[in-house]
């Protein structure tokens, strides 16, 4: 496919061409928990999947006052203060569909070699860990999820990630942002061979078995 711009602009207002576009996956993968379903910026997207519908995230926060407030955090977990380890401190979430699907990003134009990873994002100051992973979700995904459970800390190449489970609320990955040219709601034996980063092939591996 022809490169495209971006729908939405970076965070320096400027417009971002995808140099190699995906293609739209066929609509019947939707439904299928054996196939890997794709969605583009602004593209189709079923109404509703297992009882809970696509629709905008309208009242996301705007501001870092009310993402250490959003929705969804969860202060029932028990977590272990995050070693950095000299590494910038980062957060992510592993969100799973009713089917045993998992939601992956390809970020765009495979940002640092990445084809596609998990939501994921570095701390903002001032916000938790819990927080951070739910904001950069949204950011990546369109998706408001809710947080569920720890899974733990992973190392990778300048951060080190803490992971959460979640499940979805509400929004769209039609909504998704710049950083994100495509995601994919994949099948959990499928993941190895769709995440190509050392530490995303490791949490592949734990997430299905």
């Amino acid at each position: 496919m022809s490169p495209i711009p971006h729908p939405r602009p970076n965070h320096r207002g400027e417009i971002v061409i995808i140099a190699r576009p995906h293609a739209p996956g066929p609509e019947s993968h939707w439904y299928r928990p054996d196939a890997i379903a794709t969605f583009l910026p602004d593209g189709p997207v079923p109404s509703a999947l297992h009882g809970i519908t696509f629709s905008p995230w309208l009242d996301a926060p705007t501001n870092r006052a009310g993402w250490s407030q959003v929705p969804g955090l969860n202060p029932q977990i028990q977590e272990p203060p995050l070693e950095a380890q000299g590494k910038k401190p980062a957060a992510g979430v592993i969100i799973e569909e009713a089917d045993g699907r998992v939601w992956v990003v390809c970020p765009t134009n495979q940002f640092a070699g990445c084809e596609a990873s998990y939501p994921k994002g570095r701390a903002d100051a001032g916000l938790s860990l819990q927080a951070t992973a739910i904001k950069e979700t949204f950011e990546e995904t369109g998706l408001h999820v809710a947080i569920t459970g720890f899974i733990g800390d992973f190392s990778g190449l300048i951060t080190m990630a803490r992971y959460y489970r979640g499940r979805r609320l509400t929004g769209t990955p039609a909504a998704m942002g710049w950083e994100s040219q495509a995601v994919l709601l994949v099948p959990k034996t499928q993941l190895a061979g769709v995440v190509n980063l050392p530490r995303d092939q490791e949490l592949a591996r734990l997430i299905a078995a």
